[in-house]
């Protein structure tokens, strides 16, 4: 068993394709997206039909949510709806919370919410991993031993002492973000490389590569500006603010 693990792609389809051209070089069929596929003030059709043609299996994000209603007081979320036709909006609906295969368990942020950090916590600002008996008890929620997750787009391989592994891809697309609510803090990978990671099973034991590629940034830069999404330009070029 061979296959890769891609999330929060967030609409930036050079990336995407980057990714997918990195992915198919290495032999690899069987892709799963973690969500947040189409939010983002850049190219949500675009990303939507390379996810198609790549029979990538997807499941919903918590920004993949805000794109199913008809009006958002957020600029970025309406720019994406205005482009959206119901094809777009009907695979949005149905796309699911989570995906079991085997020994695999995979969700956009945790088992229970797709809002909420499965291994981080945010204190006082600061990014920290939760303990491990937090994460025991998190993971104890799912029958599966390998738990995806994406939504902090940062990578990360957590091994727990219930010999459950929570792996974090990292993002596609969007490589750090700021948030304000309920209080400021930010995620930066630090690089503005497109994130992804390769899972093996061989024997009954999985191994997991983690994969940073090099894609041409200029449009999508090009197009947060011109959306008046400077964070996002400056989260695409440097990965951190």
């Amino acid at each position: 068993m061979r296959f890769a693990v891609i999330s929060d792609i967030h609409g930036n389809k050079d990336a995407l394709h980057a990714v997918i051209k990195d992915i198919r070089s290495r032999k690899i069929n069987d892709i799963f997206n973690l969500g947040d596929s189409l939010y983002g003030p850049l190219f949500p059709i675009e990303t939507y039909r390379m996810i198609k043609e790549a029979n990538i299996k997807s499941i919903k994000g918590n920004c993949d949510r805000l794109l199913e209603s008809n009006f958002s007081e957020n600029p970025t979320v309406q720019y994406c709806i205005d482009k959206l036709e119901e094809e777009h909006r009907e695979w949005l609906r149905n796309l699911p919370f989570s995906i079991e295969v085997d020994d695999l368990y995979f969700c956009h942020a945790s088992p229970t919410s797709d809002e909420e950090y499965l291994v981080n916590q945010i204190s006082n600002g600061n990014l920290t991993i939760k303990d491990n008996n937090e994460l025991v008890n998190e993971s104890e929620k799912v029958t599966q031993n390998i738990i995806f997750c994406g939504h902090s787009h940062i990578p990360m391989i957590t091994y727990l002492p219930n010999n459950k592994v929570i792996v974090n891809p990292g993002s596609v697309g969007l490589p750090a973000y700021e948030e304000f609510e309920p209080f400021y803090y930010k995620m930066e990978s630090g690089n503005p490389l497109a994130k992804y990671v390769i899972v093996e099973k061989i024997d009954n034991e999985y191994s997991f590569e983690q994969i940073s590629i090099p894609y041409n940034t200029s449009l999508s830069i090009f197009y947060s500006n011109l959306n008046n999404r400077k964070d996002w330009a400056t989260a695409l070029e440097k990965g951190k603010f």
